[in-house]
């Protein structure tokens, strides 16, 4: 039995800005916004949701598969992947794009700006769920293509495989109508504090409310350093962060949340011990740079 990650396989291009945005974003000038920011630092890293997903259970002893493509200059990338365990039989290779690609500049106070160029991600939903689905235990449909999230999720609710829907920097592709979809079939929802008020406010309904359909088993709101809110029946418990050892780089943090919120629902444990795991996960990462550098002492982790 195995873990389906759908999602974005991209390369991170990644910076640093000693100073902090806000600094530099003048709120009364917002009409008119033109800012540069010195970035000293840049580095490419492996990256996108799905890819950061896979390692980290990867490194927790899973074989995932992954549901993605890439362009013609990510065949090493995927074979990067293969090396670690994670199944690749499902990533479209299209030669006639390029693999996505991130743009992302952190401040001193870990916000981020992102720019995204999709490429190949486009084409993801030209996949097929992987003949494996019968040994599905559990999948997320992560950021991706337009269609491909809408086609994943159904594949997922058609082949009766539990979901996390996690619609992160994809949400803003979405109106009301479709996110009511998306929610009518996904068995869990994840998203970060801002996701969790825009998803909110374009499906007309708070997380309480959201909890307590009757299909959906848990909301998830991870808050950072802060934790998570875990939302079920309408209640709401709060779990709180680790302390990381060092405060390196927020890149790939939330999927490395994701990562153990996935583990523990593939291992039938409840949704709290869940993301107890993932808060771990999350804090473990951040002391290091790009979303795919850290490495895991699972006899650390309370994983049995």
């Amino acid at each position: 039995m195995t873990i389906l990650v759908s999602g974005s396989l991209a390369f991170d291009s990644i910076s640093t800005f000693p100073g902090r945005f806000a600094e530099q974003i003048l709120p009364e000038q917002l009409h008119i916004l033109n800012v540069s920011f010195l970035i000293p630092t840049l580095r490419r890293e492996f990256g996108g949701c799905a890819g950061n997903i896979a390692y980290t259970l990867a490194q927790l002893g899973e074989k995932p598969v992954v549901t993605a493509a890439v362009g013609d200059d990510g065949i090493d990338y995927v074979a990067r992947l293969q090396s670690f365990g994670v199944d690749v039989s499902a990533v479209l290779i299209d030669r006639d794009s390029r693999t996505a690609q991130a743009f992302i500049i952190t401040d001193r106070d870990n916000n981020q700006i992102t720019a995204f160029h999709p490429g190949a991600m486009e084409q993801s939903h030209r996949i097929a769920l992987p003949t494996t689905g019968s040994r599905l235990t559990v999948g997320i449909v992560g950021p991706d293509g337009r269609e491909a999230m809408l086609t994943r999720a159904q594949q997922l609710h058609d082949a009766h495989v539990p979901f996390v829907f996690d619609p992160g920097q994809g949400l803003p592709m979405f109106d009301g109508d479709a996110l009511r979809r998306f929610i009518a079939l996904a068995t869990w929802i994840a998203v970060n504090d801002y996701e969790g008020k825009m998803l909110c406010d374009r499906v007309g309904l708070t997380l309480s409310e959201l909890s307590a359909m009757p299909h959906v088993r848990g909301v998830v709101m991870t808050l950072g350093a802060q934790g998570c809110e875990i939302w079920q029946q309408g209640e709401r418990l709060t779990l709180g962060g680790h302390v990381a050892k060092a405060v390196v780089d927020p890149t790939g943090c939330g999927d490395a949340f994701r990562a153990g919120l996935l583990f523990g629902l593939h291992c039938a444990w409840p949704l709290e011990r869940s993301c107890a795991l993932g808060n771990q996960l999350g804090a473990l990462k951040i002391a290091h740079r790009g979303g795919q550098s850290h490495v895991l002492d699972v006899a650390t982790l309370p994983l049995r």
